[in-house]
């Protein structure tokens, strides 16, 4: 198939998806055919390990939408398509060019759909294609917009139309294959910009052989006084670190016990300033070893006292995750709650992969490269779970079990809110979790979501 094909066939899927349907099934549906025409569309010089896995991720993340169809499988879906086809275009570009060559295709969009020789067959062979695109959907675009500009003029004009029962809604068909086309023909007819291909050397991670002749980073600094300046500098941080990390246990758990809502501002708080204090260590260690100390031999002492600083950063990080687990133990589970678990996750990994950057002379961009990867594999991993069921499973054990809280704001906690109610004899509670969840279930096939399809409510 041609990349014509590629485009009319997911649009006309798009439109049979979604026509009188909800978002549900049908995107998990969706992803599944635009996994499955990547697959066959990629050559075999692009088809990597690489392009494997994301292949699987993208078929695991439309089947964890079809099951929840919320947020956190939505993202992991989308980014995994992009990065599958960001990968089948070329295998060497690096992945943190994905968002901007997808933005420029969305704003040129315009341009390049009528530039019908880059996408559109020349060859007689595909005649058929040709008259359908000439004699149908073409007419077909000008008759809908001028009918609309004519429906808006003129109320007359509109009747003559609403007055007959028509099965088929028109505008939403062709509102649906407008849109389907949008996303059909930037994600199988994207194009890289040929400055992107010029700058993906910049985000290699190793250096190259002149990267590494040693040489100030400033004019009006020798080599022996910025390396100087760096072990001063990191020397004096690891001893405010030592203070700040003392002070702040401390406050943390030393204190005295305060309000739940004095308690929730200041660990968000803090939990802000270790993130921020992580964020900036990073920077710090990447702005001394952005090249040339990497590779300097005399620069010992500033290797050792930046390992340093990244274990005192990292003993940081272990301190908010035991005050968070406390807060937790306190109060319960929310979504923010164990957010904050996953930012200091991250943040920590970005610790761990700056160590890996010091002790291997990796390049500053290795971090960003790396860092990608962990986000996409935290977004995916996140789509899999069913965080509302953990919650719901564990607050509900407490004596303060907040009932409306968890039936109103916690998704996907009807299992455990049914089992609560057989354990408590509320008949009223059973009967609300009940309500809703055949309201899901008279959802169509293609809206349904599969999470309450093996919820049993008899």
């Amino acid at each position: 198939m041609k990349t014509h094909h590629y485009i009319f066939l997911s649009t006309i899927a798009f439109i049979v998806l979604f026509y009188n349907e909800n978002v549900g099934l049908n995107l998990g549906i969706l992803g599944v055919l635009y996994s499955l025409l990547t697959l066959i569309k990629t050559p075999d010089r692009n088809r990597g390990k690489t392009f494997f896995l994301l292949f699987a991720t993208s078929i695991l993340s439309s089947m964890a939408f079809a099951w929840f169809g919320d947020f956190s499988s939505f993202l992991a879906l989308v980014v995994s398509l992009l990065l599958l086809s960001f990968r089948s275009k070329n295998k060497r570009l690096k992945n943190l060019f994905l968002v901007p060559v997808f933005v420029v295709n969305f704003f040129t969009f315009i341009c390049r759909v009528f530039s019908f020789n880059e996408w559109f067959p020349k060859s007689e062979k595909s005649g058929f294609w040709k008259k359908i695109f000439a004699f149908v959907f073409i007419p077909f675009v000008f008759v809908a917009i001028f009918f609309g500009i004519y429906a808006m003029g003129s109320n007359h004009f509109a009747s003559l139309f609403t007055n007959y029962e028509l099965d088929i809604n028109l505008f939403q068909v062709f509102g649906l294959g407008a849109l389907g086309f949008f996303i059909a023909f930037n994600f199988f007819n994207f194009v890289v910009e040929k400055q992107f291909y010029k700058q993906n050397h910049f985000l290699d991670n190793d250096f190259k052989e002149k990267d590494k002749i040693q040489k100030p980073t400033y004019s009006f600094l020798d080599l022996d006084s910025e390396r100087t300046s760096g072990v001063i500098s990191l020397i004096s941080l690891n001893i405010l670190l030592i203070f700040f990390i003392v002070t702040y246990n401390y406050e943390q758990f030393y204190e005295e016990v305060k309000s739940p809502n004095q308690l929730s501002e200041e660990t968000h708080e803090r939990v802000n300033a270790v993130i921020m204090s992580i964020v900036m260590a990073i920077l710090v260690i990447m702005f001394y070893f952005k090249s040339n100390f990497n590779f300097d031999s005399k620069a010992g002492w500033l290797k050792i006292f930046a390992k340093i600083w990244i274990f005192l950063n990292a003993v940081l990080v272990f301190s908010a995750m035991l005050k968070n687990t406390e807060y937790i133990t306190s109060y319960g589970f929310t979504y923010k709650r164990l957010g904050v678990y996953a930012f200091l996750l991250l943040s920590l990994i970005g610790l761990i992969l700056t160590f890996y950057k010091i002790q291997f002379k990796k390049k500053n961009v290795f971090l960003f490269n790396s860092m990608s990867w962990c986000f996409y594999g935290m977004v995916l991993v996140c789509s899999f779970i069913n965080w509302g069921g953990i919650i719901t499973s564990q607050n509900m054990k407490r004596t303060d079990f907040a009932i409306n809280y968890h039936l109103r704001s916690i998704s996907f906690s009807e299992k455990y809110l049914l089992k609560y109610a057989e354990e408590k004899k509320d008949i009223h509670l059973k009967k609300e979790v009940l309500e809703k969840i055949k309201a899901e279930k008279s959802s169509t096939f293609l809206s349904k979501i599969l999470y309450y399809e093996t919820i049993k409510t008899k």
